[in-house]
């Protein structure tokens, strides 16, 4: 597999670890209802000009498809972010870290039971190396800590996003469309806009000014738009089950971006939880055999 095909999922990855940062900011400066649906707003005020025009060329595709594409519009930008921002008043980052690192895992599940696709080992192995070393690197260096938190409402908010995102890379997998990268994107994310529009008019719509709106630009533009892109292309590259395993790296990059920008310290438990993840990713593209062998038929002659 080409090295060039990882970087579509790393730099999907690096992003989103920023925007759990944005994501906590929000708290308090929008109301979740108002940043989920102008962020998608946003992206489809840029797009439109730009892929319109093609996307009207391909009007007869997209209205036989338009079911598939509503649903993955609610699961891959709606629900995922959407509930990730309503998550955010009442759970905190670690906790909110941990369950998007179930994301592989889900993954890998639900590729099994939809697409009848028999996990392999390095992503069972893999996932569940890599999920040890998200707990040590949570945990502040013992995992057993997390045994402690409590479950608030926001815990739960984000297993469905988690869930819902699973799901999303299983079924663009699932469902492949005979439609250019930009246009079903474009698509996706006038279905998004759909089904936010409610939340955002019957909801406190919080004015946008100077403390909101790069929050806004940021989510719009590099977390939607080109997260949303190179995650498409990962899955089609290298497939929803080897692309989600990357997600385990969000912890370490948030680490890291945490380090640069608020001058957090990184001790050792960062190194370890970090070299476990780094080792899941690893196993994950590696080990690519079946977790089972498939029978074998005898020799036909």
């Amino acid at each position: 597999m080409p090295l060039l095909y990882f970087l579509a999922p790393l730099g999907t990855v690096l992003i989103w670890s920023g925007n759990m940062t944005i994501n906590q900011l929000t708290v308090g400066a929008i109301a979740p209802s108002s940043i989920a649906f102008l962020r998608w707003l946003l992206a489809w005020l840029i797009l439109t000009p730009l892929f319109l025009p093609q996307a009207w060329k391909y009007r007869a595709t997209i209205r036989r498809e338009w079911p598939k594409l509503a649903f993955l519009g609610l699961l891959g930008m709606a629900l995922w972010q959407g509930l990730a921002y309503v998550a955010a008043e009442t759970t905190s980052a670690t906790n909110m870290g941990i369950l998007a690192a179930m994301v592989p895992l889900l993954t890998v599940l639900l590729s099994a039971l939809i697409l009848r696709e028999p996990p392999t080992r390095g992503g069972i192995l893999g996932g569940l190396v890599a999920l040890i070393g998200v707990s040590v690197l949570l945990g502040r260096g013992n995992p057993l800590v997390l045994f402690d938190l409590n479950v608030a409402a926001g815990d739960a908010l984000m297993v469905v996003a988690a869930t819902c995102y699973a799901l999303y890379g299983v079924m663009l997998k699932r469902w492949p469309f005979d439609l250019p990268p930009w246009v079903l994107l474009y698509a996706q994310v006038c279905f998004a806009v759909l089904f936010l529009l409610p939340g955002y008019v019957l909801g406190p719509m919080t004015p946008v000014d100077s403390s909101n709106l790069w929050l806004i630009l940021y989510a719009g533009i590099p977390a939607s738009i080109v997260t949303t892109f190179l995650w498409m292309r990962a899955i089609r590259q290298i497939g929803a089950s080897q692309a989600s395993i990357f997600i385990n790296l969000m912890p370490l990059f948030s680490a890291l971006i945490a380090m640069v920008f608020l001058g957090e310290r990184v001790a050792l438990f960062h190194l370890v939880g970090g070299l476990l993840v780094l080792a899941g990713v690893v196993m994950a593209q590696t080990l690519t055999q079946p977790f089972r062998a498939p029978a074998r038929t005898g020799d036909p002659s």
